[in-house]
């Protein structure tokens, strides 16, 4: 937009001054041509004294004639060494006097006439006039190489055209140096506007904006303000709604484990499904009317229906406030990965050790910048992910250090790996969108583990990638951490 805009300034600027230069060149050569007029009536009043120069006996003597210089004559020739010339010819066009390449066609009237002569480089303007002389009926001609018209022609590229392409190219430049210096407010807003961070909302400074763009700079303060409060509301709808639903969920939760232990205790759980009978409980003998008989496959089911849903609603929290702005009004701190991994191990090692399960740590002591709480849900979810779709038996390991990228200094990491089923190259870029799953996958999920993660680690500034595992099997996920 900018380029164009600059572009067509620059055009706009431009033809004027071509069209400018292009009436100074007809100026200059109507100037010239102005000039030429008066000097071809100077030579017109000159060609008389000329004529009476001619004092000599009658040619029908056989004596040539004779030439006393009149004095305008001898002020012309003296005045122009060099570039000036004069011929005597008779009715023939046979020389008597004068310069040999003054020469013209002889006229067949008395009225003067005029024409131009090249000698020697120079070209000439010469009058000529048939007329009485004191010699008889001659023609006597005078030329002149000072003519305007004839030097502005020969002159014309280097007094007129490169002059003026100077000045044009010159104005170019100039223009579009300062068309770029007035226009740099301009490139500089729509540089902060680019690459602002989606969650930055907040308003641009429009005493810092040219005058002339205030009023978009306005417009696009209250898009801002409304898109925000329409975010906020949803954020806190979003954490509200999670936030209700844990207590009942843990509520329920509790109830379920509990018939579950008693199952257990009373045996109903077995291979074969049996009812859960009065007998697992240690109520009255007879049975209430209308009492819920459950059987144990049910309660399993219960069980992990209200264990999605806790965690769904504490992932649906999670990601509200990984998103929440007010995060920017939390200080960051000083985080130590390593106590951060090492933690997360004894936090699941029970969950992977009951799938069997290799949880295992390969760190180092690095810390980062940053909410120690967020970078522990990052962790747990993708540990959790990991122990969920890996299979019995498979390995899974984090992972924190130094690592040297590609190009500037070393950068401190995080790192799950596992070595299970993995994750399609073409779905890398879809799986960080939230509530989607891989088609086929198995297991139960809500799609919400890596687009959390994904959320947590543009907060910090830091970068998600996925790939595979090692030996090409398995998914890696990496969190590579700001210089």
């Amino acid at each position: 937009m900018t380029s164009d805009l600059r572009n067509r300034l620059l055009l706009l600027l431009v033809l004027p001054l071509c069209l400018l230069a292009l009436v100074g060149v007809w100026m200059d050569y109507r100037s010239a041509d102005d000039a030429a007029s008066r000097h071809d009536q100077r030579l017109l009043r000159l060609l008389p004294a000329l004529s009476d120069s001619v004092v000599a006996p009658s040619i029908h003597d056989n004596q040539p004639p004779l030439l006393l210089l009149a004095p305008p004559i001898e002020d012309f020739l003296r005045q122009n060494p060099g570039y000036s010339g004069y011929s005597v010819r008779d009715g023939d066009g046979k020389l008597l006097l004068g310069d040999d390449w003054v020469v013209s066609v002889v006229p067949t009237t008395a009225q003067p006439e005029f024409h131009s002569l090249e000698h020697g480089g120079v070209t000439y303007r010469v009058a000529v006039q048939r007329g009485r002389t004191g010699a008889g009926e001659l023609v006597v001609a005078i030329a002149d190489g000072s003519d305007p018209r004839q030097q502005w022609a020969q002159q014309l590229l280097l007094r007129v055209l490169l002059p003026n392409l100077v000045l044009v190219a010159a104005a170019a430049l100039a223009i579009h140096w300062a068309v770029g210096r007035a226009f740099k407010p301009l490139v500089d807003l729509a540089e902060a506007v680019e690459h602002r961070s989606p969650r930055d909302l907040s308003p641009i400074d429009e005493a810092a904006s040219p005058t002339e763009v205030r009023p978009l700079v306005h417009s696009l303060n209250r898009l801002f303000a409304l898109v925000n409060a329409q975010a906020e509301g949803q954020r806190r709808f979003v954490a509200d709604a999670a936030h209700q639903l844990r207590t009942p969920l843990a509520g329920l939760q509790a109830q379920v484990e509990a018939w579950a232990m008693m199952a257990k205790a009373s045996g109903a759980l077995a291979h074969e499904p049996e009812r859960y009978e009065e007998k697992s409980m240690p109520a009255p003998m007879n049975k209430p009317q209308g009492a819920i008989v459950l059987r144990a496959d049910q309660i399993e089911k219960l069980r992990n229906a209200t264990r999605r849903t806790s965690q769904l609603a504490h992932q649906l929290l999670a990601l509200s406030r990984a998103d929440s702005r007010s995060l920017d009004a939390q200080p960051p701190q000083r985080v130590d990965l390593k106590d951060l991994c090492e933690t997360l191990l004894e936090s699941f090692l029970d969950a992977a050790t009951g799938k069997g399960l290799d949880l295992g740590l390969e760190v180092q002591p690095v810390h980062v910048t940053g909410h120690g709480w967020l970078l522990r849900e990052l962790m747990s979810n993708l540990v959790d992910n990991a122990i969920k779709y890996t299979p019995p038996g498979g390995v899974v390991t984090m992972r924190c250090g130094m690592r040297q990228g590609a190009s500037g200094p070393p950068r401190v990491y995080l790192e799950v790996e596992d070595d299970g089923p993995g994750v399609p190259e073409a779905e890398h870029t879809r799986v960080m969108q939230r509530f989607y799953r891989v088609p086929g996958t198995a297991g139960e999920g809500t799609g919400l583990g890596l687009a959390i993660a994904d959320e947590i680690s543009h907060v910090h500034r830091a970068h998600l990638t996925l790939g595979a595992g090692a030996h090409g099997k398995g998914l890696r996920v990496t969190v590579v951490f700001p210089a």
